[in-house]
């Protein structure tokens, strides 16, 4: 099978005074960067970020144009790189995909070797893409959590922000490895939902009280938090002696106003969770795990939705809005 000569991509567009285009148009194979690896694109997923880049609401894009998508799987067409052969299934998250180079919202996509994943055994590709980098960001989270320490023995683990995809697939994540999930959340319409997907205890937004003391009372054993500002200064409070606290998102802001004694007093780690940028070996190691002891067990809960390229413009003005439940699949093919 060859590239055909023009395929849909989603691209955006600037206008060079911080006004931004974008839609589906027909690119060809050399409107895209260089890469070693051309893949014929089968799904990617819509996460927060993307919603910011597509509209312009956030500086995600460091050159114009670009393909969006910071997510895709499919199957090899053509590879330089003797690690991969033509109808390899493979997956790529993160790794400047939308914001450096063209990304996965496209028929056809070109990458680098090096950030191009092997399939899992245990994932199928639309699997992997319902996961995703909000189900990757999750599970990087607990791994750096357990690198440091943490088990399930030493307690429950709250997830903030837990209506989200990271959120709802961390509690999924936690469960299958044996935690005690806890979730916080805005939307309480979704309590029944997270239960489900085995949140031992759902707390509103609205009904957290932890003080404004240094230490409060030390309620959980870790947490993994999307949320940020205020919620991630809290949660410093709160936490007990040697517990993590995996930062992965600013949903709610980007500062943090706290002081250092849950750090010397208490031992509590603040770990930070840059899921795009993440070495191989790393990614590799969370993926294994994400297609096997980890992997969650709600995905068809999880995915919500499941749109066309053409449809994402308004899916974005959703999750901005804050109107987003679960992961929304983006399926290339036609």
């Amino acid at each position: 099978m060859s590239v055909p000569a023009q395929f849909r991509a989603f691209r955006i567009h600037s206008d060079g005074q911080q006004q931004q285009r974008a839609g589906v148009e027909m690119l060809g194979l050399d409107d895209l960067n260089p890469g070693e690896v051309v893949i014929k694109a089968a799904f990617s997923s819509i996460n927060y970020k993307d919603a910011l880049a597509g509209t312009g609401r956030g500086r995600i894009l460091r050159t114009f144009p670009l393909v969006g998508g910071i997510d895709v799987a499919g199957h090899v067409l053509a590879s330089t790189d003797p690690a991969f052969r033509e109808g390899d299934a493979v997956l790529c998250t993160g790794s400047g995909l939308s914001e450096t180079r063209d990304g996965g919202y496209s028929e056809y996509v070109r990458l680098e070797s090096q950030w191009v994943i092997p399939l899992p055994s245990g994932l199928s590709l639309r699997e992997s893409m319902i996961i995703g980098t909000a189900g990757f960001t999750a599970g990087l989270s607990l791994y750096r959590m357990e690198q440091n320490g943490q088990t399930p023995a030493m307690g429950p683990v709250v997830v903030t922000g837990a209506s989200g995809g990271v959120g709802m697939l961390a509690i999924d994540v936690l469960t299958r490895a044996g935690y005690e999930a806890h979730a916080i959340t805005g939307k309480l319409h979704h309590l029944d939902a997270l239960s489900s997907l085995g949140a031992r205890q759902v707390i509103s937004r609205d009904n957290l009280h932890w003080g404004q003391k240094p230490l409060e009372n030390a309620i959980w054993a870790g947490a993994i938090d999307s949320v940020g500002d205020d919620m991630l200064a809290g949660l410093t409070r709160v936490i007990q002696p040697y517990g993590n606290i995996a930062c992965c998102g600013l949903a709610g802001g980007h500062a943090l106003a706290t002081t250092v004694m849950p750090f010397i007093i208490r031992g509590v780690s603040l770990l930070g969770i840059a899921s795009a940028g993440t070495p191989r070996p790393i990614r590799e190691a969370v993926w294994e795990r994400l297609a096997g002891a980890w992997k969650p067990a709600h995905l068809e809960q999880i995915c919500t939705r499941t749109v066309r390229l053409q449809e994402l413009a308004p899916v974005f003005e959703t999750m901005l809005g804050g109107g987003s439940f679960g992961r929304t699949l983006v399926c290339i093919e036609e």
